[in-house]
């Protein structure tokens, strides 16, 4: 199986060739939850993780919302 070597938060990781962004939410089981994702310093509309397909070298930055006031 091809893989993609990627980075999540400075660290390594390696999902399947054909992952998107809402793949690796489900792997990191953060699915659902209030997150920002940051895709080689571009935002990732949450209306675009499913098609949102992930390449060797991206870097993901993902941040979990926090309610305050």
């Amino acid at each position: 199986m091809k893989t993609v070597d990627i980075s999540v938060n400075g660290e390594a990781c390696s999902m399947p060739a054909d992952a998107s962004v809402a793949d690796l939410l489900a792997e990191l089981k953060l699915a659902g939850r209030r997150i920002a994702v940051e895709l080689n310093e571009n935002i990732v509309p949450k209306s675009s993780y499913a098609q949102t397909r992930l390449a060797t070298g991206d870097q993901l930055e993902i941040v979990h919302a926090i309610g305050g006031g």
